[in-house]
């Protein structure tokens, strides 16, 4: 959803675009990035999806005399990686989660001003969004049903094959084109130098320094934000897969051209963790970002931790889930109790 997240800098949505009847919900993917928070949540994505792609490449980069070379690796390592992050990406699109987002004034502030926990499930064309109580359950019995009913309006017509369906899965399946594209781009986009070996509870991992390569040329505005990026990567060898992302930009970037500028200095990170055999996903994610959206000045220290990962398949089956969960709840009935998410 890299060039869907680029697309909604230019303008704020409180509908799921992707549906041809809108749904209004202010819980949508869109409605619930406003436009401070997109900045963090672009780069974490370009990171936790490119950084991989861009090692691959490393033996068709230039690297000046100056650089250290890179270290020897493993016959096919990124290959693997490469692989497995596809599949892992694709495989995200297939499975729910719970989100719980904690807000601070500061990254070393240990008190949180804000925390929203939401259930967020694949819609066929997007994610969406129930927000849950405090103890990650519905507060509401009734609100959460009719959430629920409207998730299965959008689940109906992504399974529908009417003219507008299609043109709107049609448009779907080309922004997941232009993605790919985008990610393919990062191929040359960085220069990774081994760093060391490092242990995260029974794994080893490998440290990459990452570095924005010289001769890269950005073949859209969204790649341009690569040459001002340059951080660290850890993979885990013996699985093949992107571990640890964590990143600084190292110059000013400007979005839309005044719409909005992320400062010098701002700071991201990703830790991905094998939630079930073979498939690893996000468990945290932290942004630190200053900037300005038009005139004002924004401050973004956000902490999203991500849990409850349950397979729910594309929209034929997710239907299925969903009218299942409806039908047995008793959602919104006097005395019943909402299932755990």
């Amino acid at each position: 959803m890299l060039w869907g997240l680029w697309r909604h800098f230019k303008k704020l949505a409180v509908y799921n675009s992707y549906v041809p009847v809108r749904i209004k919900r202010l819980n949508t993917l869109a409605a619930d990035l406003p436009l401070q928070n997109m900045p963090g949540r672009v780069i974490i994505r370009i990171a936790a999806l490119s950084l991989s792609l861009a090692a691959s490449a490393e033996a068709q980069s230039v690297v000046p005399d100056s650089t250290a070379a890179i270290a020897a690796s493993k016959p096919g390592l990124f290959d693997r990686v490469v692989a497995n992050q596809r599949r892992n990406e694709e495989a995200g699109d297939m499975y729910e989660r719970v989100e719980r987002l904690e807000i601070r004034k500061s990254p070393s502030d240990p008190a949180i001003i804000s925390v929203k926990i939401t259930r967020v499930i694949p819609s066929g064309t997007g994610m969406y969004h129930i927000v849950l109580g405090p103890d990650g359950q519905p507060t509401d019995a009734a609100v959460y049903r009719h959430d629920l009913e409207n998730l299965e309006k959008a689940l109906v017509l992504a399974v529908g094959d009417s003219r507008s369906q299609r043109e709107a899965m049609e448009k779907f399946a080309k922004k997941k084109k232009d993605r790919n594209d985008l990610i393919d781009s990062t191929r040359t986009a960085f220069l990774f130098t081994f760093v060391a070996r490092e242990p995260r509870a029974d794994r080893m991992l490998s440290k990459y320094a990452m570095e924005p390569n010289p001769a890269f040329k950005p073949t859209s505005r969204l790649s341009t934000v690569f040459s001002k990026v340059h951080g660290f990567v850890w993979i885990d060898e013996d699985s093949g897969e992107l571990a640890r992302i964590e990143g600084e930009v190292t110059e000013d970037i400007s979005v839309g051209l005044f719409l909005a500028k992320v400062y010098k200095g701002s700071h991201f990170m990703q830790e991905r963790y094998e939630f079930m055999p073979g498939l690893w996903l996000a468990s945290f994610s932290q942004y630190d970002f200053d900037g300005r959206k038009f005139f004002s000045s924004f401050s973004i220290h956000e902490r999203t931790f991500y849990s409850n990962y349950r397979y729910i398949g594309p929209p034929k089956e997710a239907l299925e889930a969903v009218r299942k969960e409806l039908k047995g709840a008793g959602l919104g009935k006097s005395g019943s109790t909402p299932p755990s998410p």
